[in-house]
């Protein structure tokens, strides 16, 4: 087994087998993005998938592997009928085996029918994790996401819906001074409106050679200081509705680390954030971020 260029899998994954399901993302046009950047995107054969969960497994795993994560950036693009067979493989190999997840894009669960979907939560795909981003149109865009807000959360809708769970990504930060205010109302609504069981918030971090970075130095887009993010994020959590999820602001990104369940840990992590605005609290220094 090998992989192939650089590999990515959200922080929940640390500890799973990472399987290429995929190469590479099937939109890779985000303008914030690096990721990805030195493959094209294609299915793997089938054939190759499986190969490598048996060698792993051979290799002595196949009774300590209990989570696999497919990658890359959007495994459930593939056919259905080759996720199921790479599904009963997983589990067929890995009897330990608790879960199985993977990326999912807006265009993938808009593509699957909610039948499709239920197929593949029947056959062990127990969640998905779907970048959000922003909640307002303007802001997705501007980083040319390439779908609507209502259109990712009808995607989010359609998982939950087929009973797999639901993990979501949003960036702090992302509408710049300009659209900050649009960017958390926005935000805000459309994770209320999805109520995931996972929230994943990320700060914004500008990367060589991605268009933000040139709207960043020609003055088209002006960052937020931490002080700004944080007073942001307070906002995003006054305003979102998401009664039993999971909250967390704890990726390398992130200037303050915050984690709870919504909404009863609400005023708690607002209160956390409030106390960092004070000086009370020390903020991850800029050189220690990482996105």
């Amino acid at each position: 087994m090998q992989y192939y260029g650089d590999v990515y899998r959200p922080p929940s994954e640390a500890y799973s087998l990472i399987i290429q399901a995929t190469l590479g993302c099937s939109h890779n046009t985000c303008a914030f993005c690096t990721m990805y950047k030195e493959k094209r995107f294609y299915n793997r054969p089938l054939e190759d998938v499986i190969k490598d969960l048996r060698e792993v497994a051979a290799a002595g795993y196949a009774g300590k592997a209990n989570r696999i994560f497919l990658a890359d950036g959007d495994a459930l693009i593939r056919k259905t009928e080759d996720l199921v067979a790479i599904l009963d493989e997983c589990y067929r190999d890995y009897p330990v085996l608790e879960r199985v997840t993977t990326y999912a894009s807006p265009g993938s669960l808009l593509l699957k029918t909610e039948e499709e979907l239920r197929t593949l939560r029947e056959h062990g795909l127990t969640m998905v994790y779907l970048g959000l981003e922003s909640g307002s149109d303007e802001v997705l865009k501007l980083m040319t996401k390439g779908f609507t807000a209502d259109q990712i959360v009808e995607g989010g809708l359609k998982a939950k819906k087929a009973g797999m769970k639901l993990s979501v990504t949003a960036i702090a930060g992302l509408g710049g001074k300009k659209l900050s205010d649009e960017h958390v109302k926005g935000t805000a609504d459309a994770l209320s409106r999805m109520n995931p069981d996972y929230v994943g918030v990320l700060t914004l971090e500008v990367h060589e050679g991605t268009p933000l970075e040139e709207w960043v130095r020609n003055g088209e887009f002006e960052l937020l200081d931490s002080t700004e993010v944080l007073e942001e994020t307070r906002e995003l959590l006054r305003h979102m509705d998401c009664p039993g999820c999971v909250f967390r602001m704890n990726h390398a990104s992130n200037y303050l680390t915050l984690a709870g369940t919504l909404n009863d840990d609400r005023q708690a992590m607002i209160d956390k954030i409030d106390a960092a605005l004070n000086g009370e609290l020390k903020l991850r220094p800029e050189w220690m971020r990482r996105f």
